[in-house]
Parts: structure tokens; sequence; C-alpha cells
């Protein structure tokens, strides 16, 4: 739970401070346990609650998102990067995303959450969910290209 908080926190003080006090809610809300999902999904969606929780306090710039603007993506398209590429790599170009795009990118990719998890945790529609994703996938796929063709970030 503490390497989840410090994905979204950059920080290890805040990251334990945010695991702890994840740990504390799950304590208070374990008769809201129902089982639906694995303990470990459930306290690390308590976790990555609290993290975002931090850093909208910490008034870092969460983008409004203008959803009669935003067009629905879908998700069957093609997208891949050079097998070459290491997961650090990957990793490096999701915290140079725009902040707007990182943290549904990071729930999407990494976290491995839904559209409808992430709605949930970000506090959006799903439909801003999959055009967040699909457009910070878009920006990561050419961050990792430039990456291999030379020309960097």
């Amino acid at each position: 739970m503490y390497y989840v908080a410090l994905r979204f926190l950059k920080d290890p003080f805040e990251a334990e401070e945010a695991m702890q006090e994840g740990f504390i809610k799950a304590f208070m809300k374990l008769h809201q346990f129902t089982g639906d999902v694995t303990f470990g999904a459930w306290l690390k969606r308590i976790v990555i609650n609290k993290s975002i929780d931090m850093l909208k306090a910490k008034k870092m710039n969460m983008v409004a998102i203008n959803e009669q603007v935003m067009a629905t993506v879908d998700d069957q398209e093609d997208w891949s990067v050079a097998d070459s590429v290491t997961i650090d790599e990957v990793k490096g170009a999701i915290e140079k995303l725009p902040e707007k795009y990182k943290y549904a990118v990071m729930l999407f990719l990494i976290e491995g959450y839904d559209h409808k998890e992430i709605s949930e945790i970000l506090d959006i529609t799903p439909v801003a969910s999959r055009t967040l994703v699909h457009r910070g996938k878009k920006q990561l796929q050419e961050q990792l290209k430039h990456l291999r063709d030379g020309t960097g970030y």
C-alpha cells in the first residue's frame, strides 16, 4: 500500500501518512467490507482515495473537465509500444504527462482499474475517464516513440 501511495504522492513521508490514514479508515469502516472484492483491493482503493485527497488538499492543479467538449472514445483501439521499452521508461513517461491525464492513466495502466472505477475515484464520468485515458495514452505513446528515436521527451 505504501508503494501505491508513493506512485501518487512522490514523497515518502506523505505516502506513509496516506497509507496510515488509509489503514485507520479501513479499520473504522471494516463493517462496510462486503467481500464483493478481495480485502486487498478494497484497502488499495481506500489508500488511493486518501492519496488523491491529499493531492487535492495540496491544491495541485487538477484541471476541471468540460464534458460537453469530450467525445466518447473507443476502448478497442490499437495501442502498443516497442518491446524494448522498459516499465521504468513507461513510469517515467507517465510522470511527465499533464496532471489531467497522469492520474487517469496511472489508475488504468498501472493499477488496473476500469473506467467505471476510475470515474468513481476521480469523481468524473466514465466517458471523461475514457477520454482522459485515451488522450493520456496517446501522449504517452508519443513520448515513448521520441525516447526510442533519439529525440528525447
